[in-house]
């Protein structure tokens, strides 16, 4: 440890400010920042939402030093942030690195590369990074994301110091094996100027036997209440319009905190929050879905009127063998408490197609809860078998073929399903918020109105004709065409 490493401040966020600042110094002195140069970086993101969020924190610390992104690999600093929920995630990042380590071998050495994220809290995952990728500079795992400026000063300073020491090893592996406390308040660089995801907690306590997340993301730890409604109320000061809270399991935010609060109690305040259209939240564990939660959410117009509530299996045997915590009958009510509260409701799903030990009846309780609920949409999943997990020990494993043929079915019914609930809105008036241009306008400039497409309260897409400016900004329109998925709309 260096000297000026000596000298940081021990708090948070108040350390990695002061790295900030020393990794800007050190990009100054080597001339790659100041004087109309700026060093540039990508960030390639794997898995959910939280992902996604964590990618923004890194975003916002690298732009605070100097970086500014650009689309493409060939940048000074790569980073990719992993998933390990399912195998085919881990694959594609592994494809990314290859791809990257020729860049950095042909056209720049001086490339930086990191890995960070939910791969990197499984040991074996980073041994095999250690032993296999010597191009990788830096390895963190999820627990200690916000300490990227630090690992980087760290990085910069082995370079500076392997200049007199040749033989001086400068990579830096830093993942810790517990979470340790919730670090907040860095610099963010949010993806949109409408729309932002907010974390109220971390990690998970349900150990569900099919799923790695409580082992690579920790068990849960839930934010201040006051915290959090700082800065939803500072971004929606900012001209944001829509936030989407974030969490494991939304539901059971409030453990743990001395001060005695639940989701639902938090959703109430937040709701009221002067400036805030729409509020949004996932993911929702059925065990810890409230009645109180389903009366706050029909009580607010801002809240909006989508719920994702993972299913997982139909079968109440399944489910058990999952540690689910609920049965078939449970889920039903539930949805039943929920349309019966707010009709209009929107309700999407996930859905494992195969875990060990499925039969022909459990995969039939699947569809029929499909065809009973008719799930808005379903994020569907053949089961992905994932080290470290109870499930990956059960000898039951179901064979592939028959594990395709019924994903086949469930596609077929869920979507049966979604373009029947679709169909409803066509005639409807609803409010959209738009978030992007839809084709190229093209090149005439006497066009004044082009594709845009926003986002129904029932998140559902909507392409419709109208001025650039409108983005960001909730317009009515009249839905005239489903699409299965998507709708064709007027705006009014």
């Amino acid at each position: 440890m260096n000297e000026d490493t000596n000298k940081a401040p021990l708090t948070e966020p108040e350390r990695q400010m002061y790295f900030i600042e020393g990794c800007r110094k050190i990009l100054e002195e080597q001339g790659v920042l100041g004087e109309g140069k700026t060093p540039v970086y990508h960030i390639s993101t794997f898995g959910c939402q939280m992902n996604f969020r964590d990618s923004e924190k890194l975003a916002g610390v690298l732009e605070s030093i100097g970086y500014r992104p650009v689309d493409s690999e060939k940048a000074d600093l790569v980073l990719y942030n992993t998933c390990t929920v399912r195998e085919n995630a881990s694959t594609r990042v592994y494809g990314r690195i290859g791809y990257v380590g020729k860049i950095k071998k042909e056209n720049n050495p001086s490339m930086i590369i990191g890995i960070c994220g939910c791969m990197m809290q499984e040991p074996d995952e980073v041994e095999k990074m250690k032993k296999s990728y010597s191009f990788i500079d830096i390895i963190f795992g999820t627990h200690n994301s916000y300490k990227i400026a630090e690992l980087l000063y760290t990085l910069l300073m082995n370079r500076k110091a392997k200049e007199k020491k040749p033989s001086l090893k400068t990579r830096v592996i830093d993942v810790q094996k517990e979470a340790t406390g919730i670090v907040e308040d860095l610099p963010v660089k949010y993806d949109s100027s409408f729309r932002a995801g907010v974390n109220i907690m971390y990690g998970c306590d349900n150990f569900c036997t099919y799923c790695i997340v409580p082992y690579v993301r920790g068990r849960e730890r839930s934010r201040r209440s006051c915290d959090i409604i700082r800065e939803v109320e500072e971004l929606a000061k900012k001209g944001v319009k829509e936030i989407m809270l974030l969490g494991q399991n939304v539901n059971s935010y409030g453990k743990g905190l001395d001060e005695k609060i639940s989701f639902a109690e938090l959703l109430d305040k937040l709701a009221t929050i002067k400036g805030l259209q729409r509020l949004r939240f996932m993911t929702s564990h059925p065990k810890d879905l409230s009645d109180d939660l389903i009366k706050v959410m029909a009580k607010h117009k801002t809240i909006c009127r989508h719920i994702h509530l993972p299913l997982q299996s139909g079968s109440s045997r399944l489910l058990k063998r999952m540690n689910r915590h609920y049965t078939k009958e449970d889920f039903l009510s539930i949805v039943k408490k929920l349309r019966d509260a707010m009709p209009d409701i929107t309700i999407t799903t996930d859905i494992i197609v195969g875990f060990p030990g499925e039969t022909e009846e459990d995969f039939s309780e699947t569809l029929d809860v499909c065809e009973t609920v008719s799930f808005d949409s379903a994020f569907t999943f053949i089961y992905s078998k994932r080290t470290g997990t109870p499930a990956a020990t059960f000898d039951d494993q179901v064979p592939e073929n028959v594990v395709k043929e019924r994903f086949d079915r469930l596609l077929n019914v869920v979507a049966r399903c979604s373009a029947t609930n679709a169909s409803r809105l066509v005639g409807t008036e609803k409010e959209v918020l738009v978030e992007t241009e839809g084709r190229d306008p093209g090149t005439d400039e006497q066009k004044q109105e082009i594709e845009l497409t926003g986002r129904l309260g029932n998140n559902l897409l909507v392409h419709f004709e109208g001025s650039k400016d409108l983005i960001g900004e909730i317009v009515k329109v009249k839905i005239e065409e489903c699409k299965d998925f998507y709708y064709i709309g007027k705006l009014i």
